[in-house]
């Protein structure tokens, strides 16, 4: 008898309470080693690259860095130094990669070029062996262990927390609130509101997805998965951008998911929600009791989450959601067509 279509999937996001609590008991040496070198050398930027999933990732951290440290920070184009051979002056600069496999090609050779143009260069992965660790100055594993499914869910999160616990101890904060999240996690992965919000939108072609500050590279990745593994249309927008012309496209046939968090990113998604209220809506709220009491509907959050740490918790019902629509509608999200867990661009 054939696996279920989201085997694979479903036990990756099971396991993530399990990869916090690993990532959490491995967080010593190399991260202090790390941080300890960067205080030293006290980069005047930073410039982070990834693809995909990772992406989101690396659009988390620019709030964690540019918030928590004051460093400006930029989400490259590795373009420029793959394809148009630019030779930037990257001396004091702080140059990030992120990746799950470590192995596309564009970041490997991008970072190269970024060593080689004088920047400091840490590679964050899930492969210490692989071609990007070994082109960066510096690694840091995310411990995630194997992820077989094309759909990354686990190796996000373990990023997200990776890299919040790297900006944490760089500035000389404190990691304690961190050893809350794999129960939170767990509160997560076992919610039972996930199969009836599914159900609602079960035959949805398009949606939006919005949220602001920490929350935004959430809203980015839950829009991301849902297209790869439900092949429906959906957009993500920082909730400031959508007002600001795209908002004139939602109705009621055209759902909202909205994470709204607790903290001022929350706070700053009041005025988005009274206006897709007043636009007649169907708004989904990602949020702990309390929090977007209009919405049509809700997937809930555990409460008590300090904001900069609750995307690594948020996405995981949206991760859920993408993974019962598509099996609702006969996909696969183990292997959505024409995707490979590893993808090549240069």
């Amino acid at each position: 008898m054939s696996p279920a279509r989201g085997h694979l999937v479903r036990s990756e996001i099971a396991e993530q309470p399990a990869v916090a609590d690993r990532i959490l008991t491995a967080a010593d040496g190399e991260l202090a080693r790390i941080a300890g070198v960067l205080r030293d050398k006290a980069p005047r930027a930073v410039l982070l690259t990834a693809r995909g999933t990772s992406d989101h990732a690396a659009l988390y951290a620019k709030y964690l860095l540019e918030i928590g440290l004051g460093l400006p920070c930029g989400l490259t184009s590795t373009s420029t130094l793959t394809v148009y051979e630019a030779t930037p002056d990257l001396r004091d600069v702080l140059w990030i990669s992120i990746s799950q496999s470590g192995g596309s090609p564009d970041l490997v050779e991008s970072t190269a070029a970024a060593r080689r143009a004088g920047a400091i260069t840490l590679a964050v992965t899930n492969n210490p062996a692989s071609p990007l660790a070994q082109a960066a100055e510096h690694h840091l594993d995310v411990h995630a262990g194997p992820e077989l499914a094309v759909a990354a869910t686990k190796s996000y999160t373990a990023q997200l927390l990776t890299l919040w616990l790297l900006v944490t101890t760089w500035r000389g904060g404190d990691l304690a609130p961190a050893k809350a999240l794999p129960g939170f996690l767990e509160q997560a992965v076992s919610a039972t509101d996930v199969p009836d919000v599914a159900a609602r939108y079960r035959f949805v072609d398009r949606l939006v997805v919005t949220a602001r500050g920490y929350s935004y590279p959430t809203a980015r990745e839950a829009a991301l998965k849902l297209m790869e593994t439900s092949y429906l249309s959906a957009q993500a927008f920082s909730a400031a951008d959508l007002m600001h012309g795209p908002l004139a496209m939602v109705d009621a046939d055209r759902p909202v998911i909205a994470v709204v968090p607790q903290g001022r990113g929350g706070e700053a998604m009041a005025p988005v929600l009274d206006a897709l209220r007043d636009r007649g809506a169907d708004v989904c709220a990602v949020a702990p009791e309390g929090l977007a009491p209009d919405a049509t509907v809700r997937l809930g959050l555990p409460g008590g989450m300090p904001e900069e740490l609750a995307p690594v918790v948020q996405i995981v019902p949206l991760q859920r959601l993408a993974l019962e629509m598509a099996v609702a509608r006969g996909l696969d999200p183990d292997a959505p067509r024409g995707l490979r867990k590893v993808t090549e661009t240069r």
